[in-house]
C-alpha cells in the first residue's frame, strides 16, 4: 500500500489498490484537502457521509489530514532526516522497538 500511496498524482497510487470503500473514500477526501483544499466543496465530503460519517467526524478527518501535512512541512522545512531504526522499520516493515524492550 505504502508504495502504491507513494507512486502518488503520477500513476494510479491509492487507486489501483484493492481498498474498502471506507478507505476509497478517506483517501479522495485526504488527497483532495491535500492537493487542492480551496477547491473541496460539500460534494467532496459526500462517500464519508453516506458511510456514516458526521460533521464531527468529517472535522476530524479533516484534522488529521491537516495535522499530517502540517508535520511533513515542517520536516520537510528543516531537512529532517529518519533515523537508522526508523527507516529501517519503514523498509522491512518491522516495528519500531523501544530501546531495552
Amino acid at each position: 500500500m505504502v508504495d502504491a500511496i507513494k507512486r502518488g498524482p503520477s500513476g494510479e497510487g491509492w487507486r489501483a489498490l484493492d481498498l474498502s470503500p471506507r478507505l476509497r473514500a478517506l483517501c479522495a477526501v485526504a488527497e483532495k484537502l491535500s492537493a487542492t483544499p480551496t477547491r473541496m466543496v460539500e460534494e467532496d465530503w459526500q462517500p464519508v457521509r453516506e458511510l456514516g460519517f458526521d460533521d464531527k467526524a468529517c472535522l476530524e478527518v479533516a484534522h488529521i489530514v491537516g495535522i499530517f501535512n502540517y508535520l511533513t512541512r515542517l520536516a520537510d522545512g528543516f531537512g529532517l532526516q529518519l533515523d537508522d531504526g526508523t527507516r529501517r522499520a519503514s523498509e522491512t516493515g518491522e516495528p519500531l522497538r523501544r530501546p531495552g524492550t
